[in-house]
């Protein structure tokens, strides 16, 4: 048995591996041949699961290609990395950020939450030379020109492995764990590849055994449900395998068989099936590294489509109904009234014209339930042109007009039950210039504004339960000049603005249109000026601080607001402190002289009987009252 497999192995592996890698330098020189298949090599170049993308010899960027997360951007020089740049992980948290040159780079590397995961230098991707740290941010190892011993942690400080590094790769003794500290692998490890040892499942029983890189293995997931199973040759799966989806909540079951088939250099390479999660046949045939090349796809047990495919795209083959009537046929990635169904539950979710194996030129697409959800124009398998967008239940316009690469760019119109709210230019998927009005479901407009790049400029309006409560300038989307209103529609402030607040020479005003406040503000609040009672008399002029009398002359009233009961000074926004007088509720002086935090320290009093007669006079000295003899 394995000479046969070693022999395919060799066979598949040289002469198959050549043949589709010169395929793509080959594509690299022909025109035409790009322009067929729709693939432009000058500008993406396959390698180890990512595109690079070469712009120009300075600046480039790398992305995984099946979820098209952005790894890698910087300079690049004759298509290696070389200068500034910056490396990311899926989550787009900084990696990388520094010089790279021939591929040597002075890093960070950081785990999902930001914590330094390793410090240093790589060399060709591998790690070269520098420190590794747990999530705790202890030092747990050091790397030498590649060599050393490490441990590497999961996101929650559990031990992922340990072992020897040699020239930058897993190399010797090592030891591979599931979480809870579960032993996986223990064994010979070589040029990375697992060699000579034994593997477990969670429950530490031996379930498979490598020699010098061979033999038939098993994975397990954490919950300890099988992963994978099949056979292993030169450290690499190679042969025959199944694969499995993994699946939380049949406890007692074993996980659903997902893939069937051929491997080769632990991809998908020959015959095989794939299954949808519910035990459906989903596809059956021949696969090239990891790529559908011939063969059936079926939904709900039925055929759908039989034929060749080109990098997963349907090429020439032809499509069926539900009573295996030909309903399409695709010669060169080109045909009319292709139909798309969802994998899992079987509905229509496309329909429409293909070109170069995917979606270009019009078409509609449906939603889980058959309503329509979009109708207009393709181009490269992504909505590109005009179009229209509908809501959920397929009955509403929400959007007519332009897209690019699947995103509303360019002229369009926005729906919201029915009352346009903007009419305008899209950019990138993003309102950006043009008239904008916002609603709510329940109390109408929110706001009436205009547009530009994405920001509101100009005058704009703000409502509130249908009542305008503030109307100004705008620029880069924040207030500059405006005036805001009660909800009676008297005036309540009309200022200046810096940042969205109060800022600048602006008048405050009550409820009843009487003037409050009249000066300057900053960062929202009273600076400096004069305010007022609601009878118009003013109450304080002077400096204030966070919206608090400070420093200044200041007069204080009656609760009827037409009677003075103190005037003086204010100083650090303590009342009384200086120079000032007091009143009788009879309008009569009863004290005039220095005060100290509130209280009479040095000047001269009376004080008065009920008939208006004088009591007593009096002198403060230090805060000490005397009677006037």
């Amino acid at each position: 048995m394995w000479k046969n497999i070693k022999s395919n192995f060799i066979l598949k592996n040289i002469f198959l591996k050549i043949n589709y890698e010169s395929t793509l330098k080959i594509l690299k020189y022909n025109k035409c041949l790009q322009k067929k298949l729709y693939i432009n090599i000058s500008n993406y170049q396959k390698f180890s699961g990512k595109y690079i993308v070469y712009e120009n010899n300075r600046v480039g960027k790398e992305y995984d290609v099946y979820h098209n997360k952005l790894l890698f951007e910087g300079e690049y020089l004759n298509g290696q990395r070389h200068g500034n740049g910056r490396e990311y992980y899926y989550n787009i948290k900084y990696g990388y950020d520094g010089e790279s040159l021939n591929e040597e780079k002075n890093i960070n590397e950081e785990d999902i939450d930001g914590r330094i995961k390793f410090k240093g230098i790589y060399l060709k991707g591998k790690k070269w030379n520098g420190t590794g740290y747990d999530t705790n941010n202890n030092i747990i190892y050091n790397l030498n020109n590649g060599n050393g011993i490490i441990c590497e942690y999961y996101d929650y400080n559990e031990l992922k492995f340990q072992g020897k590094i040699i020239n930058g790769q897993k190399n010797g003794e090592g030891r591979e764990y599931y979480s809870h500290n579960r032993l996986k692998f223990e064994g010979e490890y070589c040029n990375g590849k697992k060699w000579n040892g034994k593997g477990y499942d969670t429950k530490n029983n031996v379930v498979y055994e490598l020699k010098k890189g061979n033999g038939f293995i098993k994975e397990y997931y954490d919950n300890g449900k099988i992963k994978f199973e099949g056979e292993y040759l030169n450290g690499e799966i190679n042969g025959k395998g199944k694969e499995y989806y993994l699946d939380d909540y049949m406890d007692n079951m074993d996980n659903m068989l997902k893939f069937e088939g051929e491997y080769l250099s632990g991809k998908k390479h020959g015959r095989g099936k794939k299954y949808d999660n519910n035990k459906q046949l989903i596809y059956e045939g021949e696969y090239i590294y990891d790529h559908k090349k011939k063969g059936k796809e079926f939904i709900n047990g039925r055929l759908e489509y039989e034929g060749e495919f080109l990098f997963d795209k349907k090429w020439n083959g032809k499509g069926y109904d539900e009573n295996g009537n030909v309903i399409y046929e695709i010669n060169n990635g080109k045909g009319d009234n292709i139909k798309e169904y969802d994998n899992y539950n079987g509905k229509l979710i496309f329909e429409g014209k293909y070109l170069n194996g995917q979606r270009d030129g019009k078409g509609k697409e449906f939603n889980y339930d058959g309503k329509l959800r979009f109708e207009g124009e393709y181009l490269n398998g992504k909505r590109h042109g005009k179009g229209k967008e509908y809501n959920i239940f397929g009955k509403k316009l929400i959007y007519e007009g332009e897209y690019k690469n699947s995103k509303r760019d360019g002229k369009g119109k926005e729906y919201k039950n029915g009352k346009l709210i903007f009419e305008g230019e899209y950019k990138d998927g993003i309102m950006d210039k043009g008239k904008r009005k916002i609603y709510n479901d329940h109390s109408g407009i929110l706001e009436d504004a205009e547009l530009l790049n994405g920001k509101r400029i100009g005058i704009v309006k703000e409502y509130l339960d249908g009542n305008l409560i503030f109307e100004g300038e705008y620029k880069d989307d924040c207030k500059i000049n405006g005036k805001e209103f009660y909800l009676n529609g008297k005036i309540k402030y009309e200022g200046g603005y810096l940042f969205g607040r109060r800022s600048g020479k602006g008048k405050e005003y009550y409820n009843n249109g009487q003037l409050e406040f009249d000066g300057e503000y900053a960062y929202g609040e009273k600076l400096q000026g004069k305010t007022y009672n609601s009878n118009g008399q003013l109450d304080f002029e002077g400096e204030y601080s966070k919206g608090i009398k400070w420093n200044g002359i200041g007069k204080e009233y009656s609760l009827r607001g037409d009677e003075i009961l103190f005037e003086g000074e204010y100083l650090d926004g303590n009342r009384w402190k200086g120079k000032g007088k007091e009143y009788s509720f009879e309008h009569e002086l009863i004290f005039e002289g220095e005060y100290l935090y509130g209280k009479k320290w040095k000047g001269k009093g009376i004080e008065y009987n009920l008939d208006g007669s004088i009591k007593n006079e009096f002198e403060y000295i230090n805060g000490e009252k005397k009677l006037k003899e």
